[in-house]
């Protein structure tokens, strides 16, 4: 196995530190992501709430798919581009989620470093959209592409409700608009990277 890149590696580091240090203190009081109705929202809860996670799970299934989608992306694009495109994720998710909130009156937090995860899910797909992986769940082998297309759908129908009112397979307190603004941050920063339509004219003169 190819060591672990230098910028995903310590980015699992702090999220795992700040997962044991969120067993003493009350760091998500200052540091998830409010709502602006809830009177507690701050301005850098933006990028700060990816650095909380809700609980073991959360963290491990998270920083699994770090591993697992960003090591390979670090080394593709280099550091410098690889943290613009994380943060890109992070920042867009973090809109998507305090405009769902926003329209819902929902007061509660927000954790995780899904949006930025999801982000990283969609360049893969696009990058190696014929690769095959083996994800946890499902357990069976598929392209990059679909899985990204699967996973998107799956968000799509959870946040809306729709599984909910005809399965009973309901979202629970998972942010799952989050994780759609997480891809479509993704996508753009690709499209402005390749000076695509909305940030430039991909016709030839």
């Amino acid at each position: 196995m190819p060591p672990i890149p230098t910028i995903t590696k310590n980015l699992m580091l702090a999220c795992t530190a700040v997962f044991f240090l969120q067993l003493i203190a009350p760091l998500s009081a200052w540091f998830a992501l409010f709502p602006l109705n809830s009177g507690f929202f701050m301005p850098w809860q933006v990028v700060t709430y990816a650095f909380l996670h809700g609980g073991f799970g959360h963290l491990f299934f998270n920083m699994l798919g770090l591993w697992m989608f960003g090591s390979e992306l670090e080394r593709l694009w280099g550091g410098k581009r690889y943290w613009q495109f994380l943060l890109a994720g992070v920042l867009a998710a973090a809109l998507a989620q305090i405009i769902v909130t926003s329209l819902t009156g929902s007061r509660v937090p927000t954790v995780g470093a899904s949006g930025g995860l999801f982000a990283l899910l969609l360049a893969f797909g696009m990058l190696f959209p014929n690769r095959v992986i083996m994800p946890l769940f499902p357990p069976i082998p598929m392209k990059a592409r679909t899985f990204v297309m699967l996973f998107g759908g799956l968000e799509l129908l959870l946040g809306s409700g729709l599984l909910d009112s005809l399965f009973g397979l309901g979202g629970g307190n998972i942010a799952h608009f989050a994780h759609l603004g997480g891809m479509v941050g993704g996508w753009l920063m690709i499209r402005y990277w390749r000076k695509q339509p909305p940030f430039g004219s991909s016709r030839r003169r």
